[in-house]
Protein backbone atom coordinates (compact mmCIF):
# COMPACT_ATOMS: atom_id res chain seq x y z
CA UNK A 1 0.00 0.00 0.00
CA UNK A 2 1.20 3.67 -0.75
CA UNK A 3 1.41 6.04 1.81
CA UNK A 4 2.55 9.43 2.30
CA UNK A 5 4.73 10.79 5.58
CA UNK A 6 5.01 14.68 6.09
CA UNK A 7 8.18 15.31 7.39
CA UNK A 8 8.03 19.09 6.80
CA UNK A 9 4.53 20.81 6.47
CA UNK A 10 5.79 24.09 7.21
CA UNK A 11 7.15 27.59 6.54
CA UNK A 12 10.52 29.73 6.20
CA UNK A 13 9.86 30.67 9.60
CA UNK A 14 10.19 28.01 12.60
CA UNK A 15 7.61 27.32 14.60
CA UNK A 16 6.88 24.97 17.88
CA UNK A 17 5.16 22.47 15.61
CA UNK A 18 6.62 22.74 11.98
CA UNK A 19 9.47 24.22 10.01
CA UNK A 20 10.39 23.29 5.83
CA UNK A 21 8.86 21.33 3.82
CA UNK A 22 9.81 17.86 2.79
CA UNK A 23 7.59 14.20 2.32
CA UNK A 24 8.43 10.95 1.72
CA UNK A 25 6.20 8.81 -0.56
CA UNK A 26 6.25 5.07 -0.27
CA UNK A 27 5.30 2.95 -3.41
CA UNK A 28 5.91 -0.85 -3.18
CA UNK A 29 10.20 -0.86 -1.90
CA UNK A 30 10.73 2.53 -3.17
CA UNK A 31 10.63 5.51 -1.03
CA UNK A 32 10.88 9.15 -2.45
CA UNK A 33 11.64 12.15 -0.85
CA UNK A 34 9.93 15.19 -2.52
CA UNK A 35 12.19 18.61 -1.09
CA UNK A 36 14.29 18.34 2.00
CA UNK A 37 14.01 21.49 4.23
CA UNK A 38 15.05 22.00 7.76
CA UNK A 39 15.84 19.50 10.26
CA UNK A 40 14.80 16.89 7.56
CA UNK A 41 16.86 14.19 8.30
CA UNK A 42 16.21 14.59 11.67
CA UNK A 43 12.50 14.60 11.45
CA UNK A 44 12.54 11.78 9.34
CA UNK A 45 14.27 9.11 11.67
CA UNK A 46 11.80 10.35 14.06
CA UNK A 47 9.02 9.22 11.60
CA UNK A 48 11.16 5.89 11.39
CA UNK A 49 12.28 6.39 8.05
CA UNK A 50 16.04 5.51 7.60
CA UNK A 51 17.69 7.73 5.22
CA UNK A 52 19.46 3.78 3.50
CA UNK A 53 15.99 3.27 2.61
CA UNK A 54 15.43 6.70 0.49
CA UNK A 55 17.33 6.43 -3.02
CA UNK A 56 15.50 9.32 -5.03
CA UNK A 57 15.21 13.05 -3.95
CA UNK A 58 13.31 15.37 -5.78
CA UNK A 59 13.30 18.85 -5.51
CA UNK A 60 10.40 21.68 -6.32
CA UNK A 61 12.40 24.85 -6.03
CA UNK A 62 15.90 25.62 -4.43
CA UNK A 63 14.04 28.40 -1.67
CA UNK A 64 15.99 26.97 1.66
CA UNK A 65 12.67 25.80 3.71
CA UNK A 66 13.16 23.03 0.54
CA UNK A 67 16.71 22.16 0.72
CA UNK A 68 18.72 23.36 3.96
CA UNK A 69 18.85 19.76 5.10
CA UNK A 70 20.18 18.24 1.12
CA UNK A 71 23.76 18.39 2.96
CA UNK A 72 23.06 16.95 6.19
CA UNK A 73 21.11 14.17 4.79
CA UNK A 74 23.46 13.29 1.73
CA UNK A 75 25.96 12.55 4.09
CA UNK A 76 24.17 11.14 6.90
CA UNK A 77 23.09 8.33 4.09
CA UNK A 78 26.60 7.95 2.84
CA UNK A 79 27.99 7.81 6.63
CA UNK A 80 25.37 5.17 7.90
CA UNK A 81 25.87 2.83 4.60
CA UNK A 82 28.95 1.34 3.16
CA UNK A 83 30.78 0.78 -0.34
CA UNK A 84 27.57 -1.22 -1.19
CA UNK A 85 24.65 1.48 -1.00
CA UNK A 86 23.25 2.54 -4.45
CA UNK A 87 23.66 6.36 -5.73
CA UNK A 88 21.33 9.03 -4.29
CA UNK A 89 19.74 9.91 -7.42
CA UNK A 90 18.23 13.32 -7.74
CA UNK A 91 16.37 15.35 -9.51
CA UNK A 92 14.94 19.46 -9.25
CA UNK A 93 14.37 22.37 -11.95
CA UNK A 94 17.60 24.48 -13.08
CA UNK A 95 20.10 25.17 -10.09
CA UNK A 96 20.18 21.25 -8.59
CA UNK A 97 23.32 20.15 -10.33
CA UNK A 98 25.27 23.15 -9.79
CA UNK A 99 24.42 22.72 -5.65
CA UNK A 100 24.98 19.94 -5.57
CA UNK A 101 28.14 20.66 -6.97
CA UNK A 102 28.94 23.28 -4.76
CA UNK A 103 28.48 20.68 -1.54
CA UNK A 104 30.18 17.34 -2.77
CA UNK A 105 32.48 17.92 -5.50
CA UNK A 106 35.63 16.22 -4.86
CA UNK A 107 37.70 18.97 -5.34
CA UNK A 108 36.74 22.18 -3.06
CA UNK A 109 32.94 20.83 -2.49
CA UNK A 110 31.78 22.30 1.35
CA UNK A 111 31.31 18.82 2.18
CA UNK A 112 34.57 17.10 0.71
CA UNK A 113 36.78 17.74 3.49
CA UNK A 114 34.35 16.30 5.86
CA UNK A 115 34.21 12.50 3.29
CA UNK A 116 38.13 13.28 2.97
CA UNK A 117 38.93 13.22 6.58
CA UNK A 118 36.52 10.54 7.11
CA UNK A 119 37.75 8.46 4.20
CA UNK A 120 41.52 9.02 5.06
CA UNK A 121 42.36 9.77 8.97
CA UNK A 122 42.78 6.35 11.23
CA UNK A 123 40.19 7.37 13.45
CA UNK A 124 37.64 7.40 10.70
CA UNK A 125 38.60 3.94 8.95
CA UNK A 126 39.34 2.24 12.35
CA UNK A 127 35.18 3.05 12.99
CA UNK A 128 34.17 2.26 9.44
CA UNK A 129 35.96 -1.39 9.91
CA UNK A 130 34.64 -1.90 13.58
CA UNK A 131 31.18 -1.52 12.00
CA UNK A 132 31.66 -4.01 9.30
CA UNK A 133 32.52 -1.95 6.02
CA UNK A 134 35.30 -3.30 4.00
CA UNK A 135 38.18 -0.72 3.04
CA UNK A 136 38.86 1.80 1.37
CA UNK A 137 35.86 3.64 1.91
CA UNK A 138 34.07 5.52 -1.26
CA UNK A 139 33.57 9.42 -1.58
CA UNK A 140 29.24 9.93 -1.56
CA UNK A 141 28.14 9.22 -4.70
CA UNK A 142 25.44 11.77 -5.74
CA UNK A 143 23.53 11.82 -9.11
CA UNK A 144 22.24 14.57 -10.12
CA UNK A 145 19.82 16.27 -12.71
CA UNK A 146 18.39 19.84 -13.78
CA UNK A 147 15.10 18.57 -15.40
CA UNK A 148 11.88 20.56 -16.56
CA UNK A 149 8.24 19.67 -17.14
CA UNK A 150 7.22 16.36 -19.04
CA UNK A 151 8.21 12.36 -17.76
CA UNK A 152 11.16 12.78 -15.50
CA UNK A 153 11.67 9.50 -13.41
CA UNK A 154 10.39 5.91 -13.78
CA UNK A 155 10.40 3.21 -11.21
CA UNK A 156 9.30 -0.95 -11.27
CA UNK A 157 5.23 0.04 -10.57
CA UNK A 158 5.64 4.38 -11.08
CA UNK A 159 6.25 7.17 -12.91
CA UNK A 160 6.70 10.90 -12.06
CA UNK A 161 6.02 13.55 -14.37
CA UNK A 162 6.48 17.24 -13.76
CA UNK A 163 4.77 20.47 -14.66
CA UNK A 164 6.05 24.20 -13.92
CA UNK A 165 4.72 25.93 -11.18
CA UNK A 166 4.21 30.33 -10.17
CA UNK A 167 6.56 30.84 -7.22
CA UNK A 168 9.53 33.35 -7.57
CA UNK A 169 10.71 33.01 -11.18
CA UNK A 170 12.79 34.63 -12.90
CA UNK A 171 14.99 34.16 -10.02
CA UNK A 172 14.09 30.52 -9.37
CA UNK A 173 12.48 27.91 -11.60
CA UNK A 174 9.58 26.18 -9.95
CA UNK A 175 8.19 22.60 -10.16
CA UNK A 176 4.95 20.69 -9.06
CA UNK A 177 4.98 16.39 -9.45
CA UNK A 178 2.74 13.86 -10.27
CA UNK A 179 3.30 10.54 -8.88
CA UNK A 180 0.92 7.70 -10.72
CA UNK A 181 1.07 3.79 -9.99
CA UNK A 182 -1.07 0.74 -9.53
CA UNK A 183 -0.96 1.61 -5.87
CA UNK A 184 -2.84 5.53 -6.69
CA UNK A 185 -2.00 9.13 -7.85
CA UNK A 186 -0.31 11.61 -5.82
CA UNK A 187 0.73 15.12 -6.61
CA UNK A 188 2.85 17.79 -5.08
CA UNK A 189 2.18 21.24 -5.85
CA UNK A 190 5.48 22.54 -3.71
CA UNK A 191 4.91 26.35 -3.41
CA UNK A 192 2.73 27.78 -6.02
CA UNK A 193 0.06 30.74 -6.77
CA UNK A 194 -2.93 29.90 -8.90
CA UNK A 195 -1.27 27.78 -11.87
CA UNK A 196 -3.64 26.19 -14.61
CA UNK A 197 -0.62 23.32 -15.37
CA UNK A 198 -0.75 22.41 -11.29
CA UNK A 199 -4.78 22.16 -11.69
CA UNK A 200 -4.26 19.91 -14.96
CA UNK A 201 -1.53 18.19 -13.20
CA UNK A 202 -3.59 17.20 -10.29
CA UNK A 203 -6.79 15.79 -12.62
CA UNK A 204 -8.16 12.95 -10.78
CA UNK A 205 -5.79 11.91 -8.31
CA UNK A 206 -6.03 10.01 -5.02
CA UNK A 207 -4.05 12.80 -3.11
CA UNK A 208 -3.26 16.26 -3.68
CA UNK A 209 -0.66 17.87 -1.24
CA UNK A 210 -1.13 21.68 -1.76
CA UNK A 211 0.65 24.84 -0.60
CA UNK A 212 -1.61 26.41 2.10
CA UNK A 213 0.34 29.43 3.55
CA UNK A 214 -2.38 30.99 4.79
CA UNK A 215 -5.71 32.05 5.07
CA UNK A 216 -7.69 33.88 1.76
CA UNK A 217 -8.68 37.14 2.72
CA UNK A 218 -5.23 37.93 3.85
CA UNK A 219 -3.44 37.21 1.08
CA UNK A 220 -5.33 38.37 -2.06
CA UNK A 221 -4.38 41.37 -4.10
CA UNK A 222 -0.73 41.33 -2.65
CA UNK A 223 2.40 39.31 -4.31
CA UNK A 224 2.45 36.45 -1.77
CA UNK A 225 -1.15 35.56 -3.09
CA UNK A 226 0.46 35.99 -6.58
CA UNK A 227 3.01 33.64 -5.71
CA UNK A 228 1.22 31.14 -2.92
CA UNK A 229 -2.45 29.56 -2.48
CA UNK A 230 -4.28 30.30 0.41
CA UNK A 231 -7.53 27.99 1.77
CA UNK A 232 -9.71 28.85 -0.77
CA UNK A 233 -6.98 28.99 -3.13
CA UNK A 234 -6.26 25.37 -2.32
CA UNK A 235 -9.60 23.98 -2.02
CA UNK A 236 -10.45 25.70 -5.60
CA UNK A 237 -7.57 23.51 -7.54
CA UNK A 238 -8.59 20.67 -5.37
CA UNK A 239 -12.59 21.23 -6.58
CA UNK A 240 -11.58 21.88 -10.38
CA UNK A 241 -8.82 18.90 -10.53
CA UNK A 242 -11.62 16.45 -8.96
CA UNK A 243 -9.17 14.98 -6.35
CA UNK A 244 -10.24 12.79 -3.59
CA UNK A 245 -7.89 14.03 -0.52
CA UNK A 246 -6.52 17.70 -0.23
CA UNK A 247 -4.02 17.86 2.72
CA UNK A 248 -2.55 21.40 3.10
CA UNK A 249 1.08 21.63 3.41
CA UNK A 250 3.28 24.80 3.94
CA UNK A 251 1.49 26.41 6.13
CA UNK A 252 2.50 29.31 8.44
CA UNK A 253 1.56 30.20 12.35
CA UNK A 254 -1.79 31.82 10.67
CA UNK A 255 -3.51 28.09 11.62
CA UNK A 256 -1.91 27.48 15.49
CA UNK A 257 -4.33 29.74 17.46
CA UNK A 258 -7.24 28.02 18.84
CA UNK A 259 -9.91 27.43 16.45
CA UNK A 260 -7.63 28.22 13.48
CA UNK A 261 -7.50 25.37 12.31
CA UNK A 262 -11.11 24.59 12.44
CA UNK A 263 -11.84 28.09 10.43
CA UNK A 264 -9.17 26.79 7.91
CA UNK A 265 -10.56 23.48 6.77
CA UNK A 266 -13.95 25.13 7.42
CA UNK A 267 -13.25 27.99 4.55
CA UNK A 268 -11.77 24.97 2.46
CA UNK A 269 -14.53 22.59 2.98
CA UNK A 270 -16.80 25.58 1.29
CA UNK A 271 -15.71 24.64 -1.88
CA UNK A 272 -14.38 21.06 -2.06
CA UNK A 273 -16.21 18.28 -0.84
CA UNK A 274 -13.53 15.35 -0.76
CA UNK A 275 -11.21 14.49 2.26
CA UNK A 276 -9.79 17.74 3.77
CA UNK A 277 -6.39 17.55 6.07
CA UNK A 278 -4.22 20.09 7.68
CA UNK A 279 -0.82 18.58 7.37
CA UNK A 280 1.52 18.35 10.62
CA UNK A 281 4.46 17.09 10.89
CA UNK A 282 5.29 13.32 11.11
CA UNK A 283 1.90 12.64 9.62
CA UNK A 284 1.06 9.51 7.68
CA UNK A 285 -1.35 8.72 5.81
CA UNK A 286 -2.78 6.24 3.05
CA UNK A 287 -2.72 7.28 -0.97
CA UNK A 288 -6.08 5.07 -0.71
Amino acid sequence: MADITLIGSGFPIPAKNRFGSSMVVQVGKDQIMFDCGPGTTYKMVQAGISPLNVNHLVFTHHHFDHDADYGCFTMTRWNMGNNSAPPLEVLGPDLTTHITDLLFKEDGGVFSYDFKARINHPMSTHSYVERGFPLPRKPPEVNAKDIGPGKILTGGSWEITAEPAIHAQPYLDSLAYRLDSDEGSIVISGDTGPCEAVTKLAKGADVLLHNCTGFQDGMDGTPIGETNTGTKGAALVAAEAGVKTLVMVHATEAFSPPGMAEKAIAEVAEIFKGKIILGTELMRFPVR
